[in-house]
């Protein structure tokens, strides 16, 4: 792609994190336009299944309004000792309004299980449209184990109670450029990357 312009593609979420994350794995090949900068206000229920589904789901209902290719993604912790949940539930767990009260409830939960019954993972589904057509989705994983005690004030979402296999850092304890070393969504975007680059694919 050397010499091309860069790609442009749509986010399909008003979470100021996820831009902030996406732009920096992204790159230059890649410009991620925010919903705010395209003047774009949506709320979209996330009523899929799966995460893949809600991924679709949001990138399908944002492209409708724009004529650049949108890229969504659902992510979500999957705890074994709970059976996988919060899973797809993951941002609306036990109703609960805050990624703070989310994080102490999934602690309360988990109060006298041992390290080696707290394994857990991060999932990430990434779909790009461009009009009414999927042109891309991946999902990748992150596993890990739900921390005794939250730590660190980087990231979102439960990544003060979330430690990669082989590290002892929670993800909100590292600095950005670690997380994106092993980051469920930090891999699902650099396939996302790889497929642009590879295949010349037009995003916008």
């Amino acid at each position: 792609m050397s010499g091309a312009a860069p790609k442009r593609v749509l986010l399909a979420s008003n979470n100021r994190h996820k831009l902030i994350e996406f732009r920096r794995i992204l790159g230059g090949s890649i410009v991620v336009v925010g919903a705010e900068e395209a003047r774009i206000a949506l709320q979209v229920d996330e009523t899929g299944a799966t995460m893949a589904e809600n991924a679709r789901i949001k990138a399908l209902a944002f492209a409708a309004e724009t004529d650049m290719a949108a890229i969504a993604d659902d992510s979500g912790l999957e705890v074994d000792a709970l059976s996988g949940a919060p899973g797809v539930h993951s941002s609306r767990f036990e109703g609960l309004g805050s990624d703070a009260a989310r994080n102490r409830r999934l602690l309360e939960l988990l109060d006298g299980v041992p390290a080696a019954e707290r394994t857990a993972r991060f999932r990430c589904a990434v779909v790009v449209v461009r009009g009414a057509e999927v042109i891309f989705e991946t999902q990748a994983t992150c596993e890990g184990a739900i921390a005794k005690r939250a730590g660190g004030q980087a990231g979102f979402g439960y990544d003060p109670i979330f430690v990669p296999n082989g590290l002892r850092q929670t993800f909100a304890e590292m600095g950005a450029e670690a997380k994106d070393r092993s980051s469920h969504r930090a891999r699902a975007l650099r396939s996302l990357r790889s497929f642009v680059e590879e295949s010349g694919e037009l995003l916008a």
